[in-house]
């Protein structure tokens, strides 16, 4: 049984599903919370004992830090500091046993039920009997049908498609819902971007060292960095493409469409099955902040209005000029079904296949920075690319995940609410585990 590093939050996963730094490694557990029994005697172990303080201590928050020190170990406690300890056990306030998974003398999986809600809890200990890893995760689910009752209960519109890639690149469905119907991407739609940009380096028009300048028009709103970087300052197109994926870095990624081109970008999305009218023209981040955010709703109004032609102009014309001073950040679910970038579940099957048959090690570099907190058993997946997306009322989750005997699956949940904004830790967190859940059904325990 691997054991959990450090802790992962319950409110730790952003809302641009960047990763968590110390984020733990899933422990193979098979769960049930439909079949739980009564509450199992608590095992007279290191782990158990840490366990049975642990279920104690979350009913008396905040804990006094010189407690926290006589039970976490000094390393956890330089990595996650008391307060947000505390933070995370006061939403398990009242959280009781179910029963135990598995447990060894240093290393245990506990589901218990908070709030009514059924979640596993990772917990091991060092040599001093010291916590060095706790993770609360909700449990995945263990059969197709639970997956898909799950999903409804998360989102009223729902995708959401396990596939495996055949030799050939071809997308072998498992198992899906509403697998080709087109919805927003959120910032999954920069995976066509990562696209344009491989296929132009190798058509030798760049390549991944190239410098980019960013430059105050070029700059968007975070999520990122870039934006923060001086004026004129450089960025290479390797490091650019790392930060639009593993961060959603969205001056990083607008830099990339200036460089590649609009109708690049366009041509590549194309020709890789994504055939949705509404990605044309291609928006940059910029763009689309402009549109949904800046004197809203004059600028999308007048926007959709017009034809092809006219919307680049209008894009060129008038809302390049728009400054980011001139945005409000919205939130609540806004022009979802005619301002974004728009896909289905088989089209982003087709992205991740084409990307992974491309001849250039640096787009395994670039996808597999960040796993969102997935967290796969590297024993049996070695190597896992992420790209998820949101804005308000959208939550989206892709990924790839090759087997040890190279075997290649791909898993996306993408979750829509028209009417109003998901909770995006919780929603998140189901997410993760659905996506766990079905890697393991699709491969086959």
């Amino acid at each position: 049984m691997s054991k959990p590093a450090r802790v992962l939050a319950a409110a730790a996963v952003a809302v641009t599903m960047t990763a968590c730094v110390n984020q733990p490694v899933p422990v193979q557990a098979t769960v049930n919370p439909a079949t739980a029994v009564a509450a199992p005697e608590i095992p007279d172990t290191p782990a158990g004992r840490q366990l049975r303080w642990l279920l104690d201590a979350v009913s008396r928050t905040p804990i006094p830090e010189s407690e926290l020190a006589g039970h976490f170990a000094a390393g956890f406690l330089k990595d996650i500091p008391a307060d947000q300890i505390n933070q995370v056990l006061a939403a398990f306030k009242g959280m009781r046993l179910e029963r135990l998974a598995q447990s060894q003398d240093r290393a245990l999986v506990a589901v218990v039920v908070a709030g009514g809600t059924a979640q596993e809890v990772l917990l091991s200990v060092d040599a001093a009997s010291l916590i060095d890893g706790l993770q609360f995760r909700v449990p995945e689910p263990k059969s197709w049908a639970e997956l898909d009752e799950r999903l409804r209960k998360v989102a009223p519109q729902a995708g959401f498609m396990a596939a495996e890639l055949g030799k050939g690149g071809a997308c072998r469905p498992v198992h899906a819902t509403a697998r080709g119907v087109a919805r927003p991407l959120g910032s999954m739609f920069k995976l066509y971007v990562l696209g344009a940009v491989a296929e132009r380096i190798r058509g030798g028009a760049f390549g991944w060292d190239s410098q980019l300048t960013i430059r105050p028009e070029l700059k968007s709103l975070p999520s990122g960095q870039l934006q923060d970087r001086p004026d004129g300052s450089k960025v290479s197109v390797l490091e650019a493409a790392k930060l639009m994926i593993s961060i959603s870095d969205n001056t990083a990624t607008d830099l990339l469409i200036h460089k590649v081109g609009r109708k690049a970008v366009e041509r590549t999305m194309r020709a890789w099955g994504g055939h949705d009218k509404r990605n044309v023209p291609f928006l940059t981040t910029r763009e689309l902040f402009v549109l949904k955010g800046a004197g809203y709703p004059r600028h999308a109004k007048r926007y959709l209005s017009l034809g092809t032609a006219e919307r680049r102009a209008y894009l060129d014309e008038v809302v390049a000029k728009v400054p980011l001073s001139g945005i409000t950040p919205w939130t609540a679910p806004r022009e979802l079904d005619t301002i974004e970038w728009y896909g289905s579940p088989a089209d982003l099957c087709e992205v991740y296949s084409r990307l992974a048959r491309l001849p250039d090690e640096h787009i395994g570099q670039v996808l597999s920075v960040n796993d969102a907190g997935l967290r796969l058993d590297k024993g049996r997946w070695p190597s896992v690319w992420f790209k998820g997306g949101s804005e308000p009322g959208v939550l989206d989750m892709s990924f790839l995940a090759r087997t040890s005997n190279g075997e290649k699956y791909f898993v996306t949940t993408m979750a829509i609410n028209p009417s109003r904004p998901f909770d995006d830790t919780k929603t998140a967190q189901q997410l993760l585990a659905l996506t766990r859940g079905a890697f393991s059904l699709a491969k086959g325990r």
